[in-house]
C-alpha cells in the first residue's frame, strides 16, 4: 500500500479475518493505510514483542488488535504500544464472545484498552479514524461525509417503508 501506514491491525488467528477485514475496509474507504498481520503472541511471543516494540517508530499511530478466548493481544499491545490500541473481542463457541469480551475491557489500571462490540470491526475501524481525525481536518471532513452518508442510508430505508408497507419492505 503506498500511503504512510498509520495503523497497525493485527489478529492472533486467520480465522478471525472476516472481521478484521471490516475495519480494513473502513480504513480504505476513508484513505487510510494500514498494515495488516497475523501474530500470535502465544505461539510466537518473540515476533510479538519486535512488532509490538518496532510499531511506534515505523510510524503508527493506533494499534487494531483482534482476539478471541483469552484475548491477550490487544492487551499486551497495550502494554508495550504507547498509544490507542482497539480491541475487537471474537465471537468464540464456547461463551459466544463473552470471555473475548471481559479479557479486553478488564484491562489493570495504567494499561487502557480501547474496546468495540463482539465481532466490531467497522466500528474499530472508524474508532482508529476518529482518534487519528483529533490531528488531521482532512480526514475529520471524510468522517463527517461517511455519517452524512449513514444519515441519508437511514432516511431512504424510512421512506420506502413509508411508500411501500411493512410487508413489502420485509420481502425485500
Amino acid at each position: 500500500m503506498s500511503k504512510e501506514i498509520r495503523v497497525g491491525i493485527v489478529m492472533g488467528s486467520d480465522s478471525d479475518m472476516p472481521v478484521m477485514a471490516k475495519a480494513a475496509d473502513i480504513l480504505e474507504e476513508l484513505g487510510i493505510g494500514y498494515e495488516m498481520r497475523i501474530i500470535s503472541a502465544h505461539r510466537e511471543p518473540d515476533v510479538f514483542f519486535e512488532y509490538a516494540k518496532s510499531a511506534e517508530e515505523r510510524g503508527f499511530k493506533v494499534i487494531i488488535a483482534g482476539a478471541g478466548m483469552a484475548a491477550h493481544l490487544p492487551g499486551m499491545c497495550a502494554a508495550i504500544f504507547p498509544m490507542p490500541v482497539i480491541g475487537i473481542p471474537m465471537h468464540t463457541t464456547s461463551l459466544g464472545g463473552r470471555d473475548s469480551l471481559y479479557s479486553i475491557v478488564q484491562m489493570p489500571s495504567g494499561i487502557p484498552v480501547a474496546t468495540v462490540a463482539i465481532n466490531g470491526g467497522a466500528n474499530a475501524g472508524l474508532l482508529a479514524a476518529k482518534i487519528l481525525a483529533t490531528s488531521d481536518a482532512e480526514l475529520l471532513d471524510k468522517l463527517k461525509k461517511y455519517s452524512a452518508k449513514l444519515k441519508e442510508q437511514v432516511e431512504a430505508k424510512d421512506a420506502r417503508l413509508s411508500e411501500i408497507g411493512y410487508k413489502a419492505y420485509m420481502e425485500k
